[in-house]
């Protein structure tokens, strides 16, 4: 039956979005990516309220209530242990995906948000400030598997020309939830005194619909194919999510990097780190998602109202104007999302830490003038918009999307694992110390936030090389030609070079020059 279906299709892989495709990415981005985004502008509005809470709590225990400083202390706790749960939520995704699938791995780890919600929404009547924080870490462990899972599982089951529109849907969904984060935290709505702990709890509601709906859709046909071995799944896995494509092209592609991987298990991290033959495609990785979090971004995300009430901007204005800042992340999200396709993954990347690196000394600069030229303030704020335009156009999903196609299957959890644990340290460093160094450094915190995002943009343009439209194994032999150049740079006799495959990759050793047609896109 499998061959009859196969026999059926003909022609070359074309690509078609259809519903399948848009209803896989819509629920997953919706139910796991939108809480993240939700998360990281949840606590910005009702900090004032936690904030009496925690002292009020402390207070009726003690006899006595928190001095400013250990209040800003427990409350920067409160913010940064998210990514703490985030980095062991990445760790986890190797063991998660392998074991229990894509599509599994998302759907499984749902139970997490609403053990999160419960504590999070019933901490008040409980008087019990370690119940926001315990809720906090754990909606934490549940982003970091998400945020590297859903992109992972978009992007196997997308059309390689249609990869990079579907990779960047989560970071649209991000944008979304810190969105709805802003508008749902206006006074005149959830931002109340009294609301606070249902406002932290709603992450149950977009979890509860996908939930209830994700479980109908198939698995990724890649990871059934090359994981589990299994045809058939592969095969309706695919006429599910396909339109009018060629399914036996698709799945020759996929048995060729499968041949490449024959006899390669899935790698561990430490195989991962000390595998010479992708150590370009890891620093690639490592690079990008540590620039991605020590941008600025989450900074500005999670003290927004306090970068404008520096910024000199009026008290009953502040949340109205970072409510506007939130819609210029949708629209940003979609034109990074509508546009990869045609300008390819580097440009929305460089461009994007490139806008963000000049918009943060533009704040530097604003935030000293501001003091002599009245209308500096003004210009603080379109710097914060420009920082969060160049994000959301392409550093929020680029990086998550480039680690997929980077790797083969064999190496593509353990890469997951390492750029999302890192991203999360990153997290937590700029969640906890940046209301320090913003007291330390002032106006120039913003400087090395500056020097980082430009130092990105300049090495993926030298070193990271344009993915799109490629297959998995197109890339990876991409970087073995890289590998290849430096190591016959090397070598005495530069014209005695054999090209054997390693671990599925090419890399070079003394001979002839042979090519291993094992190793050849399809």
């Amino acid at each position: 039956m499998a061959e009859e279906v196969l026999i059926l299709s003909s022609g070359k892989i074309t690509s078609h979005l259809t519903s399948s495709l848009l209803a896989v990415a819509f629920l997953t981005s919706f139910g796991s990516s939108m809480l993240y985004g939700y998360n990281l502008a949840v606590v910005n509005s009702p900090a004032g309220y936690i904030k009496d809470f925690y002292n009020r709590t402390v207070l009726s225990r003690n006899g006595t209530g928190l001095n400013e400083e250990a209040l800003t202390l427990m409350y920067s706790l409160t913010v940064s242990v998210f990514a703490i749960g985030g980095l062991i939520g990445s760790l986890m995704v190797g063991t998660l995906v392998t074991k229990f699938g894509r599509k599994g791995t998302v759907v499984n780890s749902t139970v997490l948000v609403f053990l999160a919600g419960s504590l999070m929404g019933f901490s008040r009547i409980c008087g019990s400030p370690e119940m926001v924080i315990f809720g906090r870490f754990i909606t934490g462990i549940h982003s970091g598997i998400s945020l590297s899972v859903v992109p992972m599982y978009l992007g196997e089951i997308a059309p390689k020309n249609l990869r990079g529109f579907l990779g960047l849907m989560p970071s649209i969904f991000i944008c979304a939830g810190v969105f709805s984060a802003q508008v749902l935290g206006l006074h005149e709505l959830l931002g109340k005194e009294e609301h606070w702990p249902l406002f932290l709890s709603l992450v149950v509601v977009p979890t509860f619909i996908q939930l209830m709906l994700l479980p109908w859709f198939p698995e990724s046909p890649r990871y059934l194919l090359i994981e589990k071995h299994n045809v058939h799944a592969t095969i309706t896995a695919l006429k599910w999510y396909r339109a009018k494509c060629n399914i036996q092209a698709e799945i020759e592609e996929m048995q060729e990097e499968q041949r490449s991987l024959s006899s390669v298990e899935t790698v561990s991290v430490w195989q991962l780190l000390l595998d010479h033959t992708v150590r370009w495609q890891v620093l690639s990785v490592v690079v990008i998602n540590i620039g991605m979090q020590l941008s600025g971004i989450d900074a500005i995300w999670f003290y927004t109202n306090n970068i404008f009430e520096n910024a000199g901007i009026p008290a009953p204005e502040i949340q109205y104007t970072t409510v506007g800042t939130g819609a210029i992340e949708i629209v940003a999200g979609l034109i990074g999302c509508f546009t990869i396709e045609r300008l390819g993954r580097r440009p929305l990347i460089i461009g994007g830490f490139g806008v963000m690196g000049m918009c943060c000394a533009g704040i530097t600069l604003s935030l000293i003038l501001q003091i002599h030229v009245p209308f500096m303030k003004y210009v603080s704020v379109g710097c914060v918009v420009g920082i969060i335009a160049g994000f959301c156009i392409g550093p929020a999903g680029v990086p998550f999307l480039i680690t997929a196609e980077l790797f083969k299957q064999s190496h593509r959890p353990a890469a997951y694992t390492v750029g999302g644990s890192l991203n999360w340290m990153s997290n937590f460093t700029i969640g906890f110390i940046f209301p320090f160094l913003q007291m330390s450094a002032g106006s120039f915190c913003y400087l090395v936030f500056c020097a980082i995002c430009l130092s990105v943009a300049v090495y993926v343009y030298f070193v990271i090389p344009e993915t799109k439209n490629k297959t998995f194994v197109e890339i990876s032999q991409m970087f073995a030609t890289k590998e290849a150049v430096e190591e016959s740079q090397a070598l005495t006799h530069p014209d005695q070079l054999k090209l054997k495959k390693m671990n599925g990759y090419g890399s070079l050793e003394n001979g002839s020059l042979e090519f291993d047609s094992s190793s050849s896109c399809a």
